[in-house]
């Protein structure tokens, strides 16, 4: 079956790709490990300067790169022009920084001249979302490339144009053949990749379904993984909180790519005491955003990446409401053509209820009244997710002792989970393990090596 692009504001089909052999993807590990024998060996000067030169290319196709995005997965196209800046930060960040990452370490109070020495361990592969289609892909593969890793990446087969476009990139800022390659393939050829001796390291983004099997895998096969999973993260309003910058924050946190992001704000637990106003300007707010064309600047809310995602998140809001839940605002898709949906607002999701530890991937918030602080944190820790959060409260103090009680990767004082170059990036529990961005994203795939030079005089 082909690799097809389909515009989720029409539903229109943009272009279709041939998948590869199952002999064609096993010559694709091949030609990256030949190349792994050189590429680890080069300087860190020459690898800076070929992903200085993949930052320079993507400013200057920016909208070129962000109008793909928007045409393939539905994203605004505004978002998508950040999308573009904010990957070639992180190749910036890496290539200015991979060498002092990857500087030897001294090791402190031993009786021993002896230091931690880093080295690439071969081929990784990657499988990747289509929720940031540039942003994901590059966090995983620089810093990578950076530390003298060869990269295959398997994308989602919903972006083929942005996988297609990504590995020109890579091949036309200076890159040896094989450091990176795409790999259209079906899913199931990802197990036998796995498997391949030649592959020393897996990394997924995806869901929790998809981690786990690629976990066992990897597991199974004695190869290192890094996961970033599903996320349900909660949003702690304490009764000192500035309303209106929290309602703002709200909407921004929830809505970001339509609600499609793992670490997006998706479970609102506020103190009892300013409830009723944060619901009253939340809702408010929801219902000013303008469903449309991801093209048109004054779109603000844009469809979700494909039919079958509006669909399914379309069945979690209605098993919802059969089990209880309150509809506030939304609950339906609007009578249009594409994979839009409302802005929602469900109240009332019991811990019985299906999605009461759900991902709801899309426009859909839940919001959760309790008494107290105490309350708030334990019912932000009553999931099986662990990946980001964030606390609203005037005192730092308070948002401090709260943010360090809550069970995440992340978590942020007055403003929403979010990713930058020079922050770790990673979640707990079945959110994954692991950590990208930062000096931390570049040491997953190295050997940390000890050299032991005798002990000291």
């Amino acid at each position: 079956m082909s690799i097809t692009s389909v515009n989720p504001a029409t539903n229109e089909t943009i272009r279709e790709f041939e998948p590869l052999h199952k002999q064609e993807a096993m010559q694709a590990i091949e030609t990256a490990h030949k190349t792994f024998q050189d590429w680890r060996c080069t300087a860190f000067d020459e690898r800076k300067k070929c992903l200085l030169q993949f930052a320079n290319l993507l400013r200057a196709d920016s909208d070129e790169y962000a109008r793909m995005i928007t045409l393939e997965m539905g994203k605004r196209i505004s978002e998508s022009q950040y999308e573009i800046e904010y990957c070639a930060n992180i190749a910036e960040f890496y290539a200015n920084g991979a060498e002092e990452f990857l500087a030897d370490q001294p090791i402190e109070r031993v009786e021993a001249n002896a230091y931690l020495h880093y080295e690439p361990i071969g081929v990784l592969m990657g499988v990747m979302p289509w929720n940031f289609p540039f942003y994901q892909v590059v966090r995983f593969a620089t810093p990578n490339i950076m530390a003298g890793n060869t990269v295959m990446v398997k994308h989602a087969s919903n972006v083929p144009q942005c996988a297609a476009a990504i590995e020109e990139l890579y091949n036309d800022c200076g890159l040896p053949k094989g450091v990176y390659q795409n790999l259209f393939i079906p899913s199931d050829f990802v197990e036998s990749i796995i498997s391949d001796s030649r592959v020393q390291g897996v990394s997924l983004t995806g869901s929790e379904p998809a981690g786990r099997a690629v976990a066992a895998q990897a597991g199974k096969n004695l190869k290192r993984s890094v996961l970033e999973l599903g996320g349900n993260d909660p949003f702690i309003v304490l009764d000192d909180a500035d309303l209106d910058l929290t309602i703002e924050q709200a909407v921004k946190g929830r809505m970001v790519n339509a609600g499609q992001s793992c670490v997006a704000s998706k479970r609102f637990i506020v103190v009892e005491e300013v409830a009723d106003q944060f619901m009253k300007g939340f809702k408010a707010k929801l219902q000013e955003l303008k469903l449309g064309d991801p093209m048109d600047e004054e779109t603000t809310l844009s469809p979700l990446s494909t039919e079958d995602a509006a669909a399914k998140l379309q069945e979690q809001v209605q098993s919802s409401i059969d089990a209880g839940a309150t509809v506030v605002l939304g609950g339906d898709r609007p009578d249009r053509e594409g994979a839009f949906f409302n802005p929602t607002i469900l109240t009332d999701v019991t811990p019985d209820n299906p999605t009461f530890d759900q991902e709801l991937f899309g426009p859909v918030a839940t919001i959760y009244v309790v008494d107290d602080e105490a309350a708030a944190i334990q019912l932000a820790n009553r999931s099986s997710y662990g990946l980001g959060g964030s606390v609203y409260t005037k005192d730092i103090q308070r948002g401090r002792r709260v943010a360090e009680q809550v069970e995440t990767g992340m978590m942020f004082l007055n403003q929403p989970t979010r990713s930058q170059s020079e922050l770790p990036f990673g979640g707990i529990k079945n959110s994954g393990y692991g950590r990208e961005l930062s000096h931390l994203g570049i040491l997953e795939f190295v050997n940390k090596k000890l050299i032991h030079l005798g002990n000291k005089e």
